[in-house]
């Protein structure tokens, strides 16, 4: 790790190009679109706009859940944002979400159509309109919610933070990191001890709390997320690790993962999804074996 030099900040910030690491090219200190671009509209009412980061998957995987319950109003087209290329500053996906952060819905099955932003409101809304994963019991409702919540407030520790200064920075810098791994280990704590006494968030049942908070701690604790998995010393994390190895063997969750999925083996990509049958077909393996 290199030292820092001791920075003394200007009396007004200006934005001049500073180099923010991975993604100085899509960072930027305003709002609004940067460019005019339509989404495109797919045949069912819940149309997605996302990509397969944790807080994308959390939508996916709800979804795919819930059509495995046997909702067919669930059935979704996931369209393919690549945040990289700054697809989420074109003009269309700023009207549904004007933060310009993945994911993004539509649900065309309301007259006007409703728009729902923020993964966390995204997944209350198919919660409560599906009437699933969101527990009905006076006591158990708030902690459902207050655990989504926490994973909303908790995790930009871990990935803007963590997972900048680890991973992504143009350099590394030890006081950032010590700081933000100490935070990411007491939330792991945090974790840890709730899951000793319970086997999902909301005791033994299974809802969106757990789906919210699977795609980023589980990531942690079981698919190399940052590839901090030994840093962080998660297999220490024994409740966690087993909590997160029984969401991923739900076929929901391995199918809601694989959706708007652009990296790891090809198999486990299912860059768009318009129907239940394009995880048999369209996986990127199999569009790549046939050009």
């Amino acid at each position: 790790m290199t030292a820092s030099a001791t920075y003394t900040p200007p009396k007004v910030w200006k934005w001049e190009g500073q180099d923010g690491g991975a993604y100085t090219s899509t960072n930027r200190p305003i709002a609004g679109p940067t460019h005019e671009k339509e989404l495109p509209v797919g045949k069912h009412p819940l149309q997605l706009y996302s990509l397969g980061t944790p807080n994308g998957v959390k939508v996916t995987v709800l979804l795919e859940e819930l059509l495995a319950l046997g909702h067919e109003g669930a059935e979704y087209d996931a369209w393919l944002i690549r945040i990289n290329d700054g697809d989420q500053f074109g003009s269309g996906f700023v009207e549904i979400n004007p933060n310009s952060k993945i994911p993004a819905l539509m649900d065309h099955s309301t007259e006007p159509p409703t728009r729902v932003f923020e993964s966390g409101s995204i997944l209350l809304y198919l919660a409560e309109k599906f009437g699933a994963f969101l527990p009905s019991d006076s006591a158990l409702r708030p902690e459902c919610l207050s655990w989504l919540f926490w994973q909303m407030g908790s995790t930009p520790y871990l990935g803007g933070g963590f997972g900048h200064f680890y991973t992504y920075a143009p350099e590394m810098f030890e006081y950032p990191i010590d700081r933000f791994t100490m935070e990411v280990k007491r939330q792991l704590d945090v974790l840890d001890r709730h899951l000793a006494e319970n086997r999902y968030m909301c005791g033994d049942e299974y809802t969106i709390a757990d789906i919210a908070i699977w795609p980023w701690y589980g990531g942690l604790a079981i698919f190399q997320q940052y590839g901090a998995a030994e840093f962080l010393d998660v297999e220490s994390y024994t409740h966690v690790m087993r909590w997160a190895k029984e969401i991923h063997s739900r076929d929901s969750a391995k199918r809601g993962r694989m959706v708007n999925r652009v990296r790891g083996e090809l198999h486990e990509q299912l860059r768009e999804r318009h129907d239940a049958s394009d995880f048999e077909t369209k996986t990127q393996d199999k569009i790549e074996a046939a050009e």
